[in-house]
């Protein structure tokens, strides 16, 4: 990347500093860069790494709390090699970053990272059976097998109740009656675009937050960047067209961020290598990370803080 301006009155984000063992922070952002299982082969895993380069085009005054204090963010860098037996150690690592952190941010890599980001974040405050799921997702992830299409099936599997999973964006052309079905049977709340046409994506985030924080656990929330319009997203293999719009994708990671049981974020489904010329789709994801940060920056203090 080319050399950036430099303006001591306009701080830039990312260049954290390295998360070490131990180290207590707001927020810390780990890659878990899988790709060897994805429907649509491609190069996800070059994703992470494009999402730190774009995130210092941005400003980094969404750390600011409303007092002036800053959130303490720190970048525990890459977990080599997540897919299949690396899947553990990804687990392990999230875990280890979740204990000492209010919020895990996890850069894919495809949507199989969602598995070790969510059941490490879990993990670390009581395992699956108290915790909470909400997708931002054109697709149902409820294939059978391992890949990029069975995280949400998997997590059930781990002992996630349905009743606590909440599923935004859903685009029924995309997916089958027979995992439609499935969704149904295990009592996930299912928003279709068209229903978000609707409905605000405040209102819908709300809902879906409320239902997945509902038995006072832990909760994930999966954004897939394909579940964005083609036109804004066209670094994923799967986006669509009539998907959602980068600022609701936006406004529902600031959401996502601010809900004080919301522990880890991952952003999904982004081929770095797919990208157009001017990044858009890097580019949005990275706006993300700091929409989450701006959120997490308004989250009242805790008691004894």
């Amino acid at each position: 990347m080319s050399a950036l301006a430099h303006d001591p009155l306009w701080p830039r984000a990312g260049d954290w500093p390295a998360w070490e063992p131990g180290a207590r922070a707001d927020a810390v952002i780990v890659g878990i860069p899988t790709w060897r299982t994805a429907l649509s082969p491609g190069q996800a895993h070059t994703t992470p790494a494009a999402i730190r380069d774009a995130l210092r085009f941005y400003s980094a005054d969404a750390l600011a709390r409303p007092d002036g204090s800053r959130l303490t963010v720190l970048d525990a860098g890459e977990v080599p090699e997540p897919d299949g037996p690396g899947e553990e150690a990804a687990t392990a690592r999230v875990a280890e970053l979740a204990s000492t952190a209010s919020l895990v941010i996890v850069l894919g890599g495809d949507n199989a990272a969602t598995v070790p980001a969510a059941l490490g974040a879990w993990g670390a405050r009581g395992g699956a059976s108290r915790a909470g799921l909400i997708t931002l997702d054109a697709h149902h992830d409820l294939r059978d097998g391992i890949s990029n299409g069975s995280p949400v099936r998997r997590l059930l599997e781990a002992g996630l109740d349905g009743a606590r999973v909440s599923q935004l964006g859903i685009e029924p052309l995309a997916n089958s009656a027979a995992y439609r079905a499935r969704a149904e049977r295990h009592g996930i709340a299912v928003v279709t675009r068209a229903e978000l046409a609707r409905t605000p994506i405040e209102a819908a985030m709300a809902t879906a937050l409320g239902r997945a924080a509902s038995a006072g656990g832990p909760v994930h929330v999966d954004l897939d960047l394909d579940v964005c319009d083609r036109g804004v997203a066209p670094g994923c293999p799967a986006s669509v067209p009539g998907g959602l719009s980068a600022l609701e994708l936006r406004t529902a990671a600031r959401l996502a961020g601010a809900h004080p049981s919301v522990m880890s974020i991952d952003l999904t489904e982004l081929d770095a290598a797919r990208d157009t010329a001017d990044r858009r789709t890097i580019r949005l994801a990275a706006l993300c990370v700091l929409e989450v940060l701006a959120g997490l920056a308004s989250r009242p203090p805790k008691e004894g803080a």
